[in-house]
C-alpha cells in the first residue's frame, strides 16, 4: 500500500503510521480523481467556498453557510408542499427505498452462497440521537442483538467518533471497530482468527495529524464558550462541534468562530452531519474507504462471494452506500423517517427497526430453523 495512495495534497503519511494485515493492490483511486458528488438531499461545500461565505463583514455572507447548516440536518422536507403533495413524495421514495423488514427474504436471497458482512453506523443507528453526544448509550437488548450477529458474521462499528469512545459504549470486544470516519481501524481483541498468531488489523492513515486535530480542539472549546449550547469532541483523528442545542439565531455565530479557526489550518477540510460540523484532515479517506479497506482485511477485496450490509442514518454513511452502489455489491441501509436522496437500497426507521432487523437476521442464521445455512459462518466467539 504506497502513502500516495492514501494522501492528497501535500500532505505526507509516514508508512510506520500505517499498519495493517491487508495485501498490497490498488485499494484507493488515483489521487487525480475528484471526490464523488454528494447526494441532492445533503449539502456538500468545499473548504474555499466555506470560507469565501463566512469572510467578515455582514450577516449577509454568513446566511448561505447557516441555510446549509440547516439543510444538513433535516427535520423535515426540504420544500413546504401541499399535504397531498407531501405524501405522495413520501410514498415514492418508500417505493425507491423499500422498508428493508418487508423486503428481509429478499435481501437473504441475495446472500446465497455469500458471506454476509455487516457495517453499522452508531449514533442514530444503534443509539437513538440525544442532545449530550456523551450520554448516546445503546441499550442492553441493542448490545445483545449486535454481539449475536457478531457470533454469524464478521461485524464493524462504523462512526466518527473516537474509536475509544465508540468501544465504550459498545463493549463487545469481537467487532471491528472503526473510529473517526475510518482513519482509525482496529480489529477484534479476541476471537479464532486472531488466536493463532496472527497480527490484527490496526490502520491509521492520518496519525501526523493528530498534533494539529489538538490545536484545533483547543482552539474551538476556547472560541465557542460564548455560545450556549455549543459543545466541542475529540474524537482524535477529527474534530466535531455539535450545535443541536444551539438556538438557530446563534448558528451564524457559530459558523463564525469556526471559520475563524480553521483558517489557519489549510490541511484541515470540513464536512457536516446532523447538527455537527467536523472538521477532518485532507486525505481521501472516508466511511467508503474503511468499508474497502475491512472487506479487504478479512479476504473478500474483488469478490463476488461477498455481500456487504451497510446500515446508518447519516450524510456521511453516503459515502459507505455510494461504495456499494457502485460497485453493485452489497446493501445500504438507511435510517430515517423522512426521505432523503441516498445512495442506500432499503430504509429503516429508527434503532428499533435497526434491532428487529438485526434479530431476524440472527434468527434466519440459526441452524435451528430446520433449514441449510445460505452463507458462511464466520464464527468470532471463543
Amino acid at each position: 500500500m504506497t502513502k500516495q495512495n492514501v494522501v492528497v495534497s501535500d500532505v505526507k503519511c509516514g508508512i510506520n503510521d500505517m499498519i495493517s494485515v491487508v495485501p498490497k493492490g490498488s485499494l484507493f483511486p488515483s489521487t487525480g480523481q475528484k471526490p464523488p458528488k454528494a447526494p441532492d438531499g445533503y449539502v456538500s461545500i468545499s473548504r474555499n467556498k466555506f470560507l469565501k461565505k463566512l469572510e467578515t463583514g455582514g450577516g449577509a455572507r454568513i446566511n448561505p453557510w447557516v441555510e446549509s447548516m440547516r439543510a444538513s440536518s433535516p427535520t423535515h422536507i426540504k420544500s413546504n408542499p401541499s399535504l397531498s403533495s407531501t405524501v405522495h413524495q413520501e410514498d415514492s421514495w418508500i417505493l425507491d427505498h423499500p422498508s428493508a423488514l418487508n423486503m428481509f427474504e429478499q435481501i437473504m436471497s441475495a446472500s446465497k452462497g455469500k458471506q454476509i458482512v455487516m457495517f453499522l453506523d452508531y449514533d442514530g443507528t444503534l443509539s437513538p440521537i440525544v442532545d449530550d453526544p456523551d450520554r448516546a448509550f445503546m441499550s442492553r437488548a441493542m448490545r445483545a442483538a449486535v454481539k449475536a450477529v457478531a457470533r454469524y458474521f464478521p461485524t464493524a462499528i462504523v462512526s466518527g467518533r473516537c474509536r475509544d469512545k465508540v468501544y465504550s459504549f459498545v463493549r463487545l470486544a469481537e467487532l471491528y471497530y472503526a473510529g473517526s470516519h475510518g482513519m482509525d481501524i482496529k480489529g477484534p481483541a479476541k476471537g479464532p482468527r486472531y488466536s493463532k498468531g496472527n497480527e490484527p488489523v490496526l490502520f491509521q492513515p492520518a496519525s501526523e495529524f493528530l498534533p494539529m486535530i489538538d490545536e484545533v480542539y483547543k482552539a474551538l472549546v476556547e472560541k465557542i464558550k460564548s455560545i450556549p449550547g455549543a459543545k466541542v469532541e475529540h474524537n482524535r483523528f477529527c474534530v466535531s462541534v455539535h450545535f443541536r442545542c444551539v438556538d438557530e439565531k446563534k448558528w451564524g455565530s457559530l459558523a463564525e468562530q469556526v471559520r475563524a479557526v480553521l483558517k489557519e489550518y489549510p490541511k484541515l477540510r470540513l464536512s457536516q452531519g446532523r447538527k455537527v460540523l467536523e472538521i477532518r484532515p485532507t486525505i481521501k479517506w472516508d466511511k467508503g474507504r474503511a468499508l474497502e479497506f475491512l472487506l479487504e482485511s478479512l479476504g473478500y477485496a474483488n469478490c463476488s462471494n461477498v455481500l456487504p450490509v451497510y446500515i446508518g442514518d447519516d450524510r456521511t454513511d453516503e459515502d459507505a452506500f455510494k461504495v456499494l452502489r457502485d460497485k453493485g455489491l452489497g446493501f445500504g441501509i438507511l435510517v430515517s423517517k423522512i426521505p432523503k436522496d441516498t445512495n442506500a437500497s432499503y430504509s429503516l426507521q429508527e434503532p428499533s427497526e435497526v434491532m428487529l432487523f438485526l434479530h431476524r437476521l440472527v434468527e434466519w442464521q440459526r441452524p435451528s430453523r430446520g433449514r441449510p445455512r445460505e452463507s458462511k459462518i464466520y464464527n468470532t466467539s471463543t
